[in-house]
């Protein structure tokens, strides 16, 4: 008797116990089967939709590893590695052209030059004209960046899935459009069925609030609700390798953060952008990679709002506010868009994890910070260790 494997709505067959029930097939959950089930463990995956559609496919596919710092800066490291290995095993192309911070600012480039000496190796610094060699294109009012050579670039909507195949063809099992209902020690009951196991993960990102509030509650989880828009490359930008960062990018980073130069920043940028920090703007972007079927086109981002409970209005001044950022940045006057969406990812102001076993054999794992791409994988291998 097996689990069925299929994206078809099946009854799951109780018959048989397995070692790790997984609740979530987003990245975080695919990060702690890839882990299992490669320590010979028999690993199940649910999941409620017939496909990731969350924020593990809503976001830049940027592994972003040199600008955390602490605990997340210790999992990017590991998960770089991880993801490197799984492009290998699955097919999977990973960009390693890294990502240039570009600085328009005085304040910016000082940000850049203390973090180049705390870093040392992992930052070199650019002058413009070896910025617009690595970008594809001069950005407009540069005096200088910083290249962060160990980040890794992959497109998200495809690799994703890619991942999961991959993962069903090494055995784990994979319940598509299976609602959980409840988890219980031993045991995950869904809308098709129970699931016994030894050890379950909840990776349910935001959503951990509703099957575990007192936990959510305890951390501050809100939902971060973000705005993205993908667009045609204006005619002034080539081929981007690298994943590309601005000024308000080093704010928004750990590593870049708690630099000394980060204040006189922050202040900056009150001053003169007010706007920026009023729609929490992370300005950054990246092309989709050529085996994409949307290739070429730029993911621009992004804009952070926050809530227990999402709004259901779409705000077009965030849109527009980040549309009129990127013509500044670009030198162009028009930029066609082809999609907008909303990402929603977990947000605490008590760390970037939240790890918490609210039962026997039962543990909830969450990314809090929107750093899920860049730490997961790392975070997976020490949460099933």
């Amino acid at each position: 008797m097996t689990f069925a494997a299929s994206a078809d709505a099946t009854a799951v067959d109780s018959g048989r116990r397995a070692d790790v029930a997984i609740v979530g097939g987003g990245i975080v959950g695919l990060a702690h089967a890839w882990h299992a089930v490669r320590s010979g463990l028999r690993v199940v995956v649910l999941e409620r939709d017939e496909f990731a559609v969350g924020a593990s496919v809503r976001n830049f596919g940027h592994i972003c590893t040199s600008a955390q710092s602490g605990l997340a800066y210790d999992y990017a490291l590991r998960s770089r590695e991880e993801w490197l290995a799984i492009g290998e095993a699955a097919g999977i192309p990973v960009m390693t052209a890294g990502t240039v911070a570009v600085a328009r600012r005085p304040e910016e480039l000082a940000v850049l030059e203390e973090f180049a000496e705390a870093r040392g190796d992992e930052v070199s610094l650019l002058t413009v004209a070896q910025a617009s060699d690595r970008l594809g294109f001069a950005p407009v009012g540069a005096i200088g960046a910083g290249w962060l050579p160990l980040d890794l670039r992959v497109d998200s909507p495809t690799a994703i899935p890619a991942l999961a195949a991959y993962l069903e063809s090494r055995g784990v099992e994979f319940h598509r459009r299976a609602n959980v209902l409840a988890v219980e020690p031993g045991r995950v009951i869904t809308a098709r069925g129970e699931v016994a196991a030894d050890r379950v993960i909840v990776a349910v990102g935001h959503d951990v609030d509703r099957f575990f509030s007192e936990i959510a509650d305890e951390h501050g989880v809100q939902r971060c609700r973000l705005r993205m828009i993908e667009v045609d490359a204006p005619a002034s930008v080539g081929t981007v390798d690298p994943g590309v960062f601005t000024g308000t990018s080093l704010l928004r980073y750990s590593g870049f953060a708690e630099t000394k130069a980060a204040e006189a920043l922050r202040d900056a940028l009150d001053r003169e952008a007010p706007e920026l920090g009023a729609h929490g703007v992370n300005l950054m972007f990246t092309q989709r990679l050529p085996h994409s079927p949307e290739a070429g086109r730029l993911v621009l981002g992004d804009t952070h709002h926050y809530g227990v409970t999402e709004t259901p209005w779409e705000d077009e001044e965030s849109d527009e506010l980040l549309l009129d950022q990127f013509r500044c940045l670009f030198g162009s006057a028009e930029l066609r868009v082809r999609r907008r969406w909303r990402g929603v990812y977990a947000s605490s102001e008590t760390g970037p994890y939240l790890i918490s076993d609210p039962q026997p054999g039962v543990t909830a794992v969450t990314v809090t910070s929107g750093i899920g791409m860049t730490t997961a994988l790392g975070l997976a291998a020490s949460v099933l260790s």
